[in-house]
C-alpha cells in the first residue's frame, strides 16, 4: 500500500497528558476503528530486548528479562540524543505495522483513526485530515504528574520533547478541547464525529 492511500484515514494526536487514550475510547463506542502507534511501539519494543541492552545497556533490563520502561523513559526524555536513537530504530517498524494494519481497514471505506503521539513532528505519515486533543500546558503538566508518578522537572521535560500543543492546534482539521470534564469531552467527541461523517 502506497503512503497515499491512507485515504480513510485520521491521524488521532495531541501532545502528552491532552487525553488522548479516553478520547480514543470515545471513539471505540461509537463503532470507530484504531490503530494505536504506542500500542504497536510497546509490542515492538518488547520483541527487540536485544536491541535496548545493546544500544543503552544492561541498566535498562529488568531481572525477569522484560526492559525497564520507566528507567528507559527517564533517560530518553532528558537526552536528545538517545531518543533519536530509539525513535530511528522503531519508526520504520511502526509505520510497517501501521500500514498492514491500514490496508486491512482501507477495505471497509469509511473513516477511521490512527492514533500517532508524533505526528507533526515526524511528517512521516502522508495522511490528510486530524484531529488534535487540546489542553492547556498547565493542565497536562498536571495530569502527567498525576498518572506517571513523576516529579515537576520530568514532567515538563516530557511536554517540552514534543511540539507546542498551540502549534499542533493550528495544524489541526478538527480540535477536541479537552480542558473541562469527561461530559464536555464525550459531547465534543460526537461533534467531531459529526463533522467527519458530514464530509
Amino acid at each position: 500500500m502506497q503512503e497515499d492511500n491512507f485515504k480513510y484515514a485520521i491521524a488521532l494526536t495531541g501532545g502528552i497528558g491532552t487525553g488522548k487514550s479516553t478520547v480514543s475510547k470515545f471513539f471505540m463506542l461509537y463503532g470507530f476503528l484504531i490503530i494505536d502507534a504506542d500500542e504497536l511501539s510497546r509490542e515492538i519494543l518488547s520483541q527487540n530486548i536485544d536491541f535496548v541492552k545493546v544500544t543503552f545497556g544492561e541498566e535498562y533490563i529488568n531481572q525477569d528479562g522484560t526492559i525497564d520502561r520507566k528507567k528507559l523513559g527517564s533517560l530518553i526524555f532528558s537526552n536528545d540524543e538517545e531518543r533519536k536513537k530509539l525513535e530511528n530504530f522503531l519508526h520504520p517498524l511502526i509505520k510497517k505495522a501501521i500500514i498492514k494494519k491500514a490496508e486491512i481497514f482501507e477495505k471497509a471505506q469509511k473513516p477511521y483513526l490512527i492514533d500517532i503521539p508524533l505526528f507533526f513532528e515526524t511528517k512521516n505519515y502522508d495522511i490528510k485530515k486530524s484531529i488534535v486533543v487540546y489542553a492547556t500546558p498547565e493542565l497536562q503538566l498536571q495530569r502527567i504528574i498525576q498518572r506517571d508518578g513523576l516529579s515537576d522537572i520530568e514532567a515538563k521535560k516530557r511536554i517540552k520533547s514534543q511540539m507546542n500543543i498551540d502549534d499542533k492546534k493550528a495544524l489541526a482539521t478538527f480540535v477536541i478541547d479537552n480542558t473541562q470534564d469527561l461530559k464536555h469531552l464525550q459531547k465534543e467527541v460526537e461533534r467531531v464525529i459529526h463533522d467527519i461523517t458530514k464530509i
